[in-house]
């Protein structure tokens, strides 16, 4: 269970039994929404917030923090996607400080 960012209190994370499309996961406080990152030809056209079964999807507030961030960091995303699912790589974890700028 990589730990990819943390943003805001928000826990970005993946599964290590993930699926395709390509997405992660947003933790905080015991809530959960996970993001899917529709990509076509290469370039990613949306992202979509998703619930997770089982779990109390986060906060409008922290949905909208949520999608931002992975808005602003969609590639950095999709590059640890690949080196750990693909190139079964260590992912270490990111604190990031203040609000992401899109």
């Amino acid at each position: 269970m990589p730990k990819l960012f943390e943003y805001l209190g928000i826990i970005i994370m993946f599964y290590s039994n993930e699926h395709e499309p390509i997405h992660v996961h947003g933790k905080f406080q015991g809530m959960e929404s996970k993001a899917e990152l529709i990509i076509i030809d290469g370039k990613l056209v949306d992202i979509l917030i998703k619930e997770v079964r089982g779990k109390r999807p986060l906060e409008p507030a922290k949905q909208k923090d949520f999608k931002e961030f992975v808005a602003a960091f969609s590639d950095q995303i999709i590059q640890r996607w690949i080196d750990y699912f693909v190139y079964h790589k260590s992912i270490t974890c990111i604190h990031i400080e203040g609000r992401v700028k899109r």
